[in-house]
């Protein structure tokens, strides 16, 4: 009798430990899910340096209002005038760099390759990498540049031109460096690790670590949810 009851009992509890184990395995996968799936509906917008989110619906009055990139003019790899007109109804991603950097720039290179090879033949993303030393790159520096680096011309711009005119997009405009409230004039060298995704309408959407993995990951990501706005 006393062997039946602790059958039984072994019985009960084994029971009792499955509904337990497979309660709490059910709670775990419908957390994940939820994790997976709350995602905003919109990725946010920027208009300075301090890079605060802006919640805005695309295509509203208050967007039409939001800060933009301005019209510029630069010349790339092969000769040819890049403007924003080039952007015209595309998502970009853009950085400053100069070939001859024996630091970060290689590094910001080969990730920004990665994102050229994710969207290699999406004609709706392109690449645009500014030189800050524009009086030493020069468009056959550049074409050299991209030769050795795997760039797809047209698909991703290496751009010169007039300095005072690429410090002012860098600072004024994209707001890519680091240094928040400090004052930078021409003679201040401008040298940054950081990519910014610009949409359509010429908003910043994003700023991204070009040297970490992770974050050049979460932009392929934004890129995507950017294409479905």
């Amino acid at each position: 009798m006393r062997l039946l009851l602790e059958k039984k009992y072994s019985v009960i509890f084994l029971l009792l430990f499955g509904i337990t184990f497979s309660c709490k395995k059910q709670i775990k996968k419908t957390n994940i899910q939820v994790e997976e799936t709350s995602r905003v509906e919109y990725l946010p917008y920027y208009e300075d340096e301090s890079f605060t989110p802006k919640w805005i619906t695309p295509n509203s009055i208050e967007e039409k209002s939001f800060h933009k990139i301005p019209d510029f003019k630069l010349i790339n790899q092969l000769g040819d005038t890049i403007t924003e007109e080039t952007f015209e109804n595309k998502i970009y991603v853009t950085d400053f760099f100069f070939a001859s950097c024996p630091g970060i720039c290689p590094k910001m290179t080969k990730n920004m390759f990665k994102i050229q090879e994710e969207f290699k033949s999406d004609s709706i993303v392109l690449l645009l990498s500014h030189s800050v030393t524009p009086s030493i790159d020069s468009v056959s520096v550049l074409k050299n540049y991209a030769k050795s680096n795997g760039i797809i011309d047209n698909k991703w711009h290496l751009v010169t031109g007039d300095k005072e005119e690429i410090y002012s997009l860098g600072r004024d405009s994209y707001f890519v460096e680091n240094d928040l409230g400090e004052e930078k004039s021409i003679e201040d060298f401008l040298h940054t690790e950081n990519f910014l995704l610009i949409d359509k309408n010429k908003h910043i959407r994003g700023i991204y670590n070009g040297l970490n993995r992770s974050s050049i990951a979460q932009l392929i990501i934004d890129i995507n949810a950017l294409k479905k706005e």
